[in-house]
């Protein structure tokens, strides 16, 4: 059967929600396959401007004006320079943006990430290019860019050789505070992973679960700016100080793969309650890597993460058979721009198929669900169903999330 003609069952042709409205979506003019970058700027003319990066060529990044959030307009869609290189993460500061750009093979350029001046929104403009590419480099996979003077980042370098071709990119610190020449400051891997590392290299999932043991999402808070919260996939979720930036040193580890099927991909701190959430993606159609959970870690005494709980999803006999993905993804991260919500109580993710969900967990080993929204199917969708890929809450607690293959941004409402 030809998955890309498939159109949506039955079932998978209704929304299904619960304390979530939809106000409004937007197929961003046929191309709304994204990705997982999602940024919110507040622009000097006051306009509320949604930046997003998409899933895969010929599309760039799109800037979506959502000042009324029931009227959202495309501002700006760019191209990519050619379809084997892909622009799945951006973060905003100010009025500069960071693109990722990662390559489907070694050695291919762009691979690395641009900055750009987006006060004028409809004109973005390029300030400078940082490379990471390499003869065993695909680039960067995802960044975080905050504060306006170092971009943290999920990234391959022409000097790293990793044992494992699926290691090939360990976590990277950018200088950018004079943005025209972004210069490394510092580098972290999991030890191992290296050619002439002095540890052995680490233990690995059996196939088909071996998806590697790599950066991914790089977080660091204002509340702790000599920490990064690193989820380094089936090597499990770090805690880094960065005090010397040139000197990464582990803090913690927590990995709970294996038994688990591994993909850490998210590691939100909530500092106030001594609390760290933690998602494993799920990587496989059917959740055939079931399960694939939200973490809540106890992190009061920080060196050893204790879990407490993991938030209840629907049975994947649910949504198994729905098509694609099923399984946790995204989380808002409580960014600290003065566009994002934060919240220590509720937390916001992406699940795939199974849509998106928000929890309560202010009583962190009994969290509850309170509210959903699930999509119908987009058409002429590859996956027969509904694949949310990033979610982001804006300071009015509305939520922004999006669709991996076509079916583009959705904005939402909470209403518990």
């Amino acid at each position: 059967m030809d998955h890309s003609l498939r159109f949506a069952s039955p079932q998978t042709s209704r929304p299904m929600a619960f304390n979530m409205r939809l106000l409004a979506q937007h197929e961003l003019g046929g191309y709304g396959g994204l990705g997982e970058g999602m940024a919110l700027q507040q622009a000097p003319d006051g306009r509320r401007i949604l930046w997003l990066a998409h899933e895969s060529a010929p599309k760039n990044f799109t800037g979506v004006d959502v000042t009324d959030p029931r009227r959202p307009e495309v501002v700006v869609q760019t191209e990519l320079p050619h379809a084997r290189v892909r622009s799945n993460s951006l973060d905003v500061s100010g009025h500069l943006m960071a693109v990722a750009y990662q390559v489907n093979a070694v050695g291919l350029k762009p691979a690395g990430f641009d900055l750009y001046d987006i006060s004028r929104p409809e004109a973005p403009r390029l300030i400078s290019h940082f490379d990471a590419s390499g003869p065993r480099s695909r680039g960067v996979h995802a960044l975080w860019f905050v504060d306006g003077e170092f971009v943290h980042m999920a990234s391959g370098a022409d000097d790293f050789v990793p044992h494992d071709p699926r290691d090939d990119q360990c976590y990277r610190i950018i200088d950018v505070r004079n943005p025209f020449r972004p210069v490394e400051a510092g580098r972290w891997w999991m030890p191992g992973v290296r050619v002439g590392d002095e540890a052995p290299p680490p233990d690995r999932l059996p196939a088909p679960f071996d998806a590697g043991m790599r950066a991914h999402n790089t977080n660091v808070y204002p509340q702790r700016p000599d920490r990064a919260y690193v989820a380094y996939l089936d090597g499990g979720s770090f805690i880094l100080d960065i005090s010397d930036k040139s000197r990464p040193k582990v803090v913690a580890h927590w990995r709970n793969s294996p038994p688990a099927h591994g993909f850490t991909h998210t590691v939100l701190p909530l500092f106030e309650r001594g609390l760290m959430v933690v998602s494993d993606e799920s990587i496989k159609d059917g959740a055939a890597d079931w399960p694939k959970l939200v973490w809540i870690l106890d992190m009061h005494y920080e060196q050893r993460p204790l879990p407490l709980s993991t938030l209840p999803l629907p049975d994947p006999q649910v949504f198994s058979r729905r098509g694609g993905r099923y399984g946790s993804h995204n989380l808002h991260e409580n960014l600290p721009g003065p566009t994002s919500w934060r919240s220590e109580e509720i937390v916001v993710g992406t699940f795939f198929n199974g849509g998106v969900r928000a929890f309560d967990i202010r009583n962190p080993y009994q969290p509850r669900e309170i509210a959903y929204f699930v999509p119908s199917s987009p058409p002429l969708s590859p996956a027969g169903a509904i694949q949310l890929n990033d979610v982001y809450v804006d300071e009015r607690q509305l939520v922004y999330t999006v669709d991996r293959f076509s079916g583009g941004l959705y904005i939402l409402e909470m209403t518990p």
